[in-house]
């Protein structure tokens, strides 16, 4: 008889299957673990060949170089490369070209075309001719930030004298770090460009919300700048990219010290590819020079002074981004910690202060907020890739087109439900919907407080690199000699980490033909081998512990950050004041006034000019602002409807440039603009009605016709002239 308290008995039949259980996994581990080693061999051997090559890169595509910048008069370490179409892939030289252009953030070149399914390969699936901009690991003496923005221009106006019957001007893609170079170089040099697509690049680099985003509190937990000068002076005048690299390791130590290794130890049979085809971006380190990075630091990071206008170049022209006439489409993601949204569009906030704002300066703002995917995913994501960076390179025109605003980039998955599917390619609809600033507020920011503690932070960074500059760089400089300066990059701790591994040594040819041999007779457990469970549980664990040392380390960066830079005493030390508005939007300056004024009497003066393609196209506007979005199954309906008809064929550019107009006549003088529209009309009916089909058919294509927008086609209508006929035909 056997008590409540009794314990269940093992069986006959549980210890050996709990032994055969155990030397199953004995078997697993012990090849998984030589197979490990061999990946990291082999990632080892991997790094040490990539740098061996003359301009290593990881692009998927075989390329041309077109520029080689290092001819330039101010020689740059970069170059313009034409991408070769994969088989299968046709081009539309009558297109507008694509123009990646990679970020410089200790890696090297080669992100936006890591895979097929990347920006540059959905952009060739679209039809568009695609280049990059790369460089190569060592930067020219003497070259700057502003050296790289003047090469790059030459390098866009190649592409478009290559492109001369383009319809349009090149797109160009700023991946993270050449994100914010891309704008600054289109406020310079607004003629280049056509769209700009900035993909998880800051360009307001203070911002975020409480609680998250730590990285933005680095330069005032460190001092500031001071210790980029320390370093670029312990590299003999240039800066180790493998530091920044640290820097987003150090970002999510889980995955550094663990995840990213056991990934690969646990799936070893069929992860190694994948990690190593990574592996070879992320270990491939490039220099900066010191001028370069200590600009970026002193400039960007540090002082946020690229949305406040306040960097100059050497012959005195002012960075300002409301000077930037095409479109720009952001792309960020809630999911990344590096780029938050708050950075990448809190720019918007900075020089702003409404929609009206925004248009007395003819732009349109797109931007498009992923729920989930990391920072890196933004570039490396075949998910994104297939479905944000497809519905951009596929709908780049509708998004020229946009009459200026902001707008937010929405996509919805077409199904059996799907009106007119077929105006759509893909397997998205995208639609640009109207939005207002207090959408950007809406996803959280700073408060006046912290924008001050942000600003002293940036007057002690400048006041220790002025120390560090007048009492110990001398001495540094004068210390470091060229050997010191390759040991210290050699000793890097990220290079150490390849170089170990990669060795031609007897241990790691040992472990080569080990390998080899277990593959030959691989015995992986089963998958409910519980073991196999309990292995699992012990990786979490360690993530976990690992998160929670990270969550700590983090809300403690804040804390001190908040309590140190937020010292009043602090604060008047530096000299902020209590009241001061530390980040002030930068005025309209008074030519720029002057010559909105002169086109607002322009247009006003035009309203009464034209004819029927201005009637549609202002017909179309006026019921379209009713639903505040913009469907690419209108603009493909519109292009169909002009394509049949040789009279109303226009260039893209002469197509935006009416849009444009009427938008801005309505706007003005809504009233007059409609009134105007009888008198702009042909005499013929039939002509007329043809009109009128033409804005319903537009107008259909993406929804139906309801509410307000019904009732704006009603009035156009009886404007054409046409109520009479149509009440007729619905009774």
């Amino acid at each position: 008889m056997s008590t409540s308290t009794d314990k269940p008995a093992v069986t006959g039949d549980a210890l050996p299957e709990l032994f055969a259980s155990a030397f199953e996994y004995l078997v697993d581990t012990g090849q998984r673990s030589v197979l490990f080693l061999e990946v990291m061999r082999q990632r080892g051997v991997q790094y040490r060949e990539h740098l061996a090559e003359t301009a290593p890169h990881v692009l998927n595509y075989a390329v041309e170089l077109i520029v080689d910048g290092r001819n330039f008069k101010q020689p740059v370490n970069y170059a313009l490369v034409r991408i070769a179409p994969p088989s299968g892939v046709e081009i539309d030289l009558k297109r507008r070209p694509f123009v990646v252009v990679d970020p410089r953030a200790g890696h090297g070149p080669g992100i936006g075309g890591f895979k097929a399914d990347s920006e540059i390969g959905v952009a060739m699936k679209a039809g568009h001719p695609c280049y990059f901009i790369g460089f190569l690991p060592e930067p020219m003496p003497g070259q700057t930030i502003e050296d790289i923005a003047r090469a790059e221009a030459i390098f866009i106006e190649k592409v478009i004298a290559l492109h001369p019957d383009a319809d349009g001007k090149p797109c160009v893609i700023g991946n993270c770090q050449a994100g914010w170079a891309v704008m600054i170089l289109a406020s310079l040099r607004p003629e280049l460009f056509g769209p700009i697509i900035v993909a998880g690049a800051p360009l307001s680099y203070w911002a975020g919300v409480r609680g998250k985003y730590p990285m933005r509190y680095s330069g005032g937990m460190l001092g500031g700048s001071w210790l980029t000068a320390l370093t670029s002076d312990l590299g003999g005048g240039k800066f180790d990219g493998a530091w920044l690299v640290q820097n987003f390791e150090n970002m999510n130590p889980s995955n550094t010290l663990w995840t990213k290794q056991y990934n690969v130890y646990s799936k070893v049979d069929t992860e190694a590819d994948r990690y190593l085809e990574f592996e070879r971006w992320w270990g491939g380190h490039v220099n900066l020079n010191a001028e370069e990075i200590q600009f970026i630091v002193d400039q960007l990071f540090v002082g946020n002074n690229l949305a406040a206008g306040r960097i100059k170049t050497s012959d005195g022209q002012v960075v300002d981004l409301r000077k930037i006439s095409s479109p720009i489409v952001v792309f960020c993601s809630k999911g990344d910690n590096i780029t938050p949204p708050q950075q990448a569009l809190g720019w918007i906030l900075d020089l702003y202060s409404d929609i009206d704002e925004i248009r007395a300066y003819g732009q349109t703002i797109v931007y498009t907020v992923h729920e989930t995917v990391g920072h890196l995913g933004i570039f490396v994501s075949g998910g994104v890739a297939k479905k944000e960076h497809s519905e951009f390179s596929s709908n780049i025109d509708l998004i020229d087109v946009l009459p200026p605003g902001l707008y937010e980039a929405t996509f919805e998955a077409k199904s059996a439900d799907t009106a007119n599917a077929e105006l759509a390619g893909g397997k998205w609809v995208m639609r640009c919907e109207q939005r207002t600033l207090e959408d950007i507020r809406a996803m959280g920011g700073n408060t006046t407080e912290d924008e001050r503690r942000f600003a002293t932070a940036a007057r002690v960074s400048e006041m220790n690199l002025a120390n560090y500059r007048n009492f110990v760089q001398p001495w540094v400089r004068a210390a470091v000699t060229p050997q010191m300066a390759d040991w210290t990059r050699k000793w890097h701790p990220l290079r150490v980490s390849y170089e170990a591994f990669g060795s031609d040594s007897a241990a790691t040819k040992a472990v080569a033909e080990a390998a080899g041999k277990i593959r030959e007779r691989r015995k992986p457990a089963a998958q409910d081998n519980p073991f196999l469970a309990f292995q699992e549980t012990v990786s979490k664990n360690i993530v976990d512990v690992l998160d929670k040392w990270r969550d700590t380390q983090e809300a403690l960066s804040e804390t001190l950050f908040l309590g140190i830079y937020g010292s009043p005493a602090l604060q008047a030390a530096v000299g902020i004041e209590p009241d001061a508005e530390v980040s002030p939007k930068p005025a309209m300056s008074p030519q720029h006034r002057k010559r909105l004024e002169a086109r607002i009497a322009e247009l006003k003066s035009q309203i009464g000019v034209g004819g029927p393609r201005e009637c549609v196209i202002r017909g179309l506007l006026y019921v379209g602002m009713a639903r505040g979005m913009v469907d690419e199954r209108s603009l493909e309906a519109l292009r169909r409807a002009r394509a049949g008809d040789a009279a109303s064929r226009l260039t893209l550019a002469q197509f935006k440039t009416i849009v444009r107009e009427q938008f801005f006549m309505l706007l003005l003088e809504p009233e007059a603009s409609l009134a105007a529209i009888p008198k702009l009309l042909p005499p013929s009916e039939d002509e007329r009605r043809e009109a009128l089909a033409a804005i319903r058919g537009v107008l259909s294509a993406s929804a139906a016709i309801s509410g307000e927008a019904a009732g704006r086609l009603e009035r156009v209508t009886q404007l054409f002239g046409l109520a009479a006929e149509t009440h007729a035909k619905a009774s």
